[in-house]
């Protein structure tokens, strides 16, 4: 009887599991659907099996998007999770100073992705933009509507500008969160900042940087707001990332190539978030034997 209270609270919780089953499950049925049909209209399609996945997995418009996906997210990763916990360590400990910095570090998080296109827009514009005329006042050309790095380096400092702060908030709960004994226990072995970092502070906050290594891989492989008002995918197809391409594959009409591009982004996303979890989580491992 016992055990039966105990989980008893699971009951409250099941219609939550249950609805967000159905509003994830029937919109993936639905695009299973499309990816293997020919549709021509209202009541005309057609079976056509893998043809879809075939035709998607033999286009180098996909390759070049999903190399260019690749090396944005990995950038992303290599910046944002080294700075936000160098920012984490950094922020303070204890009195108003925390208050303060938490507020400032959560407020780009607070504004919308698309808002934060326009805003990236006007910054870097190179007649008007605060850092565009800054730039190019140094005798340094600089349009990020006309040159691909450019376009890179605005895109990477507004995701970097964005999301960091995420990172930062994460790694500072885990640092919060590890008992002052392990710090005093360090100052009386006489234990170097770097000694303390490695394995006191870096190994408590495995579990807050493996959730942030997830988030980040994940929303980064999914970006299509930001970049889409900044740069619409150009100059060229240089900022065109997965969504994107999909986004225009999709208003092309092409549902059923669409759809099945759809099921392979998922898929690749599903693959790399588990292999970047069993990594962490392995890492985790070998440090504590």
């Amino acid at each position: 009887m016992g055990k039966w209270e105990d989980n008893k609270a699971w009951f409250l919780v099941l219609p939550v599991f249950v609805l967000v089953a159905i509003s994830a499950i029937i919109p993936l049925m639905t695009v299973v659907n499309y990816s293997v049909q020919d549709i021509f209209g209202p009541g005309e399609r057609y079976f056509v099996g893998i043809e879809w996945f075939e035709e998607m997995l033999a286009n180098k418009r996909l390759h070049d998007a999903l190399w260019r996906q690749f090396l944005f997210s990995g950038l992303v990763l290599l910046i944002e999770i080294p700075l936000g916990v160098l920012i984490a360590l950094a922020m303070p400990k204890r009195g108003w100073g925390v208050s303060v910095s938490l507020v400032l570090l959560a407020l780009p998080l607070l504004i919308p992705w698309n808002v934060i296109g326009t805003i990236w827009i006007i910054f870097t514009r190179p007649d008007i933009g605060l850092l565009g005329v800054a730039i190019n006042g140094l005798g340094v050309e600089f349009d990020h509507t006309a040159a691909p790095l450019d376009a890179w380096i605005t895109v990477m400092l507004m995701e970097v500008w964005h999301w960091t702060p995420l990172v930062a908030l994460l790694a500072y709960a885990g640092l919060r969160a590890i008992p002052e004994a392990y710090f005093q226990a360090a100052r009386i072995d006489g234990a170097s900042p770097w000694a303390v970092f490695r394995y006191i502070q870096l190994p408590k906050m495995r579990g807050v940087l493996t959730i942030a290594v997830l988030l980040r891989f994940m929303d980064s492989f999914l970006i299509y707001a930001e970049p889409f008002v900044l740069t619409g995918g150009g100059p060229g197809n240089s900022t065109t990332f997965l969504s994107i391409y999909l986004v225009k594959l999709s208003t092309a009409m092409d549902v059923g190539p669409a759809a099945a591009f759809s099921i392979i982004y998922f898929l690749i996303i599903l693959l790399f978030s588990w292999l970047f979890y069993q990594a962490l989580q392995n890492v985790g491992t070998g440090d504590r034997q």
